[in-house]
């Protein structure tokens, strides 16, 4: 019989964070120097306030993607609004000053109890890299993507 495997199980614990006011090469030194590609943004009583990836902050060094404008008729011109919206969101973080201002405040999470399944699903559905682990809005680990295949190569 096999026995469920929760995300306390496989999480990293000794959690770097991040403050939301730290500058962005204060936060590439932060994950550079810990080997890490991910860590929460924290307030001061712990809570999470984001996530912050090393791909947001890719952005800041980043050639923007202006929207393509295709003009249909003479006159009648057509922007994407998914391309409008990405190319704000890009742009807010291109000028970005804080941990704060690149964080994703929307980010995947789940309960220590989550099973090794579910986080695998939402990894695998969501294209998600990490996944905060949280009890009542305070980050107590983080699971990567590799954090899975060790324990997969582990278990099998």
């Amino acid at each position: 019989m096999q026995t469920q495997t929760f995300a306390s199980d496989v999480m990293t614990s000794d959690l770097v964070t991040l403050r939301p006011d730290q500058s962005p090469s204060e936060v590439a030194d932060v994950l550079a120097t810990n080997g890490i590609g991910a860590a929460p943004v924290v307030d001061d009583s712990g809570k999470v306030l984001g996530l912050l990836r090393d791909e947001d902050l890719l952005v800041t060094e980043a050639r923007l993607h202006i929207p393509t404008t295709i003009a249909i008729l003479p006159g009648i011109e057509f922007t994407s609004p998914g391309a409008i919206r990405r190319f704000d969101e890009e742009l807010k973080r291109a000028a970005s000053a804080t941990a704060a201002d690149l964080m994703e405040a929307e980010y995947p999470k789940v309960a220590p109890e989550a099973t090794v399944e579910d986080l695998a699903t939402m990894m695998h559905e969501g294209d998600v890299t990490h996944v905060i682990v949280e009890r009542d809005g305070v980050a107590i680990g983080i699971v990567a993507r590799g954090d899975l295949v060790r324990f997969l190569a582990k278990s099998t």
